[in-house]
């Protein structure tokens, strides 16, 4: 497969960017890879890069974008942070990868069985973890039902957290970024949401 270059970029779609991501999962699950030179992919990406999306997920470490999407060096911009929600410096790497960079596609990943999502559920208190955790307090909360058992051992409870964590943070990135909310508007870019099964690594897309 042939690294991206500014021609590509330039001609690609929100929505062929949101396919690619989905053939290389498909890709993923199956145990194949495509066919790519990475040392070929450093010599090709050494002036400038063109990647079609910019992936925002977890930090966990089975949750590796650029191999669960089957990618190479310079295909995608990756952003990870325990949680998979958003702050002003990642919406800043996001419009810098979108608006700057040409980037077609924002694809906010989570993932079942998250650690975050698990602390969040049980309000976890633990040095600057506590704050982090109490980003994504808005995600439990939006969980109305069941009325008890709301913590890390109900696992229905977490991935139904972890689903809407990532509605959510689809919803303030529009929210809190004029520049790519207006981009979106314009079809300029797209914006995707995914679940990624740690058991089956397949990916569930919300697009």
């Amino acid at each position: 497969m042939r690294t991206h270059t500014e021609e590509s970029q330039s001609t690609m779609t929100p929505e062929k960017a949101l396919q690619y991501l989905k053939e290389g999962n498909i890709r993923f699950q199956s145990n194949l890879k495509a066919n790519r030179n990475l040392l070929q992919q450093v010599n090709e990406t050494s002036e400038g890069q063109f990647p079609f999306a910019v992936v925002l997920s977890c930090i966990d470490s089975r949750v590796s974008t650029e191999i669960l999407f089957d990618q190479g060096l310079g295909d995608v911009f990756s952003i990870r942070i325990a949680g998979n929600f958003v702050n002003e410096d990642i919406l800043g790497s996001m419009e810098f990868a979108c608006k700057i960079a040409g980037s077609k596609l924002v694809l906010v990943v989570g993932h079942t069985k998250c650690g975050a999502i698990k602390g969040a559920c049980d309000d976890a208190k633990l040095g600057n973890l506590t704050k982090l955790i109490s980003k994504i307090k808005p995600a439990v909360d939006s969980v109305l039902e069941p009325k008890e058992n709301r913590n890390s051992g109900n696992s229905e409870f977490v991935e139904n957290v972890s689903r809407n964590n990532v509605l959510l943070t689809m919803e303030n990135i529009r929210k809190q970024s004029p520049v790519l909310d207006e981009m979106i508007k314009n079809h300029e870019i797209g914006l995707a949401g995914a679940m990624y099964d740690v058991e089956s690594g397949a990916v569930e897309f919300y697009d």
